[in-house]
């Protein structure tokens, strides 16, 4: 399914947040996975589509505000995940660590 089907049919259908389509509906209507709505929905916001979205779906934004409101939100979801690969790259300093440390007691006697 192009990407611009649903942009159109978004815009037709799902106008503002109070019309937000769930992914299921989308994932139903299109007869496609949720993962290709979401990157079908990523792409048509790289291309500058308003495709908003709230915990109720995606719906095009009517509004400069629900734009807004959807930046804020990938805004946070940035920041959580920017949070999590700081953790995992203090795993890899811990075991990098560990695993230059080596034994002083012990090892080869003759």
């Amino acid at each position: 399914m192009e990407k611009e089907r649903l942009a159109e049919y978004l815009e037709q259908y799902h106008m503002g947040a109070l019309n937000a389509a769930t992914s299921r509906e989308l994932e139903l209507t299109f007869g496609i996975k949720g993962i290709q709505v979401r990157h079908m929905v990523n792409a048509l916001r790289r291309d500058g589509v308003p495709i908003a979205s709230n915990g109720s779906g995606y719906f095009y934004a009517a509004t400069d505000q629900e734009v807004r409101a959807t930046i804020a939100h990938l805004t946070r979801r940035i920041s959580g995940i920017a949070a999590a690969i700081r953790g995992l790259d203090r795993t890899l300093e811990r075991e990098d660590t560990a695993q230059t440390r080596l034994p002083l007691d012990g090892g080869d006697t003759p």
